[in-house]
């Protein structure tokens, strides 16, 4: 994307929890658009949006957010107001209907309470609740809760919305409608969005651009296609003993990485004839064998096993 402005800056950016860093010096330039922030479990996501909401300290290091600075108050203060949080973990006031808590929210985001009413209508309106609003949030399904989160994090009509795994627990319907509603605020309403979560094909659908986040640091940031580039791979799917399998690749002086049940190994001219000749005598069998070009969840192995090795 031409002329990308920076949304948010980190620099050194440290969280210590006891002897446990689980960000390690961070620094990040996140541009304006749809950004995912992926990692697997404990790589520091979670963490790191706290700290750029100002929800928990950093131990050391500066954010900037909006061209708002983390270490003045008055600044981080005007910076909320523009920002829209989904929290990962529910946040609701169940004995609340969908309405009423809607505005509540948009009256702690600074809008005025008639102003809060009719913004609440419109956003529940938008993200597909209609009745139900008038209904007690305890009594909504998962799918129905994810949608408020979203209400009230747009309520206010933020520039950024920052989303912790907004499909969560959604069935395939709810999540392809909360991932269209997520496309839309950035396409058709020129949002920023900073969409963290687990599951790949979500981000893949809603992005352009995505940082990878490993044990508190970053191992990988820049455009998806571009990251992903157009080296082939192929990709083959085996029956047989997979350790056999792994040494005969290396006796070969073949890379390789997992994903799913499928093992993708650098393409190159003659390659599969080259395997067949190594794994000859071994009783293993190729199943399935094709030539692809590398996806984003080719990406984030590649990146995370990547971290590891250096880790070690």
């Amino acid at each position: 994307m031409v002329g990308r402005e920076s949304v948010i800056r980190t620099t050194g950016l440290v969280k210590k929890y006891g002897g446990l860093r689980a960000l390690k010096g961070l620094d990040l330039d996140i541009k304006k658009g749809p950004v995912g922030l992926l990692g697997p479990n404990g790589a520091g996501k979670s963490t790191l949006i706290k700290c750029l909401l100002g929800l928990i300290t950093p131990t050391e290091g500066t954010s900037m957010i909006l061209g708002h600075s983390s270490e003045d108050l008055r600044e981080q203060l005007v910076a909320r107001r523009k920002i829209g949080y989904v929290p990962e973990n529910d946040c609701l006031i169940t004995k609340m209907n969908g309405l009423s808590f809607v505005k509540y929210m948009g009256e702690i985001s600074g809008l005025p309470p008639s102003d809060a009413m009719q913004r609440a209508h419109e956003v529940l309106h938008y993200v597909g609740i209609g009745d139900e609003r008038y209904r007690r949030i305890s009594t909504y399904s998962t799918g129905m809760k994810q949608k408020v989160k979203l209400a009230q994090a747009i309520v206010h009509d933020p520039e950024l919305v920052i989303l912790d795994e907004p499909t969560n627990g959604m069935d395939p319907k709810g999540r392809q409608e909360m991932l269209e509603l997520i496309q839309d605020l950035t396409r058709s309403h020129g949002k920023d969005i900073l969409f963290s979560s687990h599951l790949l094909p979500d981000v893949e659908y809603v992005c352009d651009h995505v940082i990878i986040l490993d044990q508190g640091e970053k191992v990988e940031q820049g455009n998806i296609n571009t990251l992903k580039g157009d080296v082939k791979h192929l990709e083959i799917r085996i029956k047989g003993d997979e350790q056999v399998f792994k040494k005969a690749l290396l006796d070969l002086g073949l890379e390789h990485m997992r994903t799913g049940s499928y093992f993708m190994i650098p393409y190159s001219e003659g390659i599969l004839d080259m395997i067949y000749v190594g794994i000859k005598g071994k009783q293993i069998q190729i199943r399935h064998a094709k030539s692809t070009t590398m996806s984003l969840e080719d990406l984030f192995v590649k990146n995370i096993v990547k971290g590891d090795k250096n880790g070690q």
